[in-house]
């Protein structure tokens, strides 16, 4: 009993780290969305941050350009790890000042998104992504061409 279910979690693991990748980055993406075109009710009360304005604007598009990246999969390594280093600057810059511990200044979400996108960053996109799609032609190619000499 214990063998199959540790045999079908291993099947499941790629899909459940796509799925948690697709969810992270698509809220990550409202978050940057919102800074930006002050849109889905976000943190600036539906005002816009004014370009360019440092550190909350840049903030805000990693958010929104590096989000979609790990959402679609694509250049998931280097996006995922764009986007945890800039929660754990948000951490430490912002959170971190008012108290020590995540709970106490509000830092939650900062600490959880730079966690999460380390962990994309380390382990890869998992399943749905476009990064595996675009490598399997690759690969059928060379098997092929290997295969016919």
């Amino acid at each position: 009993m214990t063998s199959k279910l540790n045999d079908h979690a291993e099947q499941a693991g790629p899909h459940v780290l796509g799925l948690l990748r697709i969810v992270t980055a698509l809220l990550f993406c409202c978050h940057g969305a919102a800074s930006i075109f002050g849109v889905l009710g976000g943190a600036h009360g539906g005002h816009s941050l004014p370009a360019g304005q440092w550190p909350g604007w840049w903030a805000a598009l990693i958010q929104l350009v590096g989000g979609a990246f790990v959402l679609l999969g694509l250049g998931t390594r280097v996006a995922a790890l764009l986007c945890s280093g800039s929660m754990a600057y948000a951490y430490f810059t912002v959170h971190q000042a008012h108290a020590l511990f995540p709970i106490q200044n509000g830092g939650e979400p900062a600490v959880l998104y730079c966690w999460i996108f380390l962990a994309v960053a380390v382990t890869g996109p998992g399943s749905l992504a476009l990064d595996t799609l675009l490598r399997q032609p690759r690969r059928e190619h060379r098997r092929l061409a290997l295969g016919a000499r």
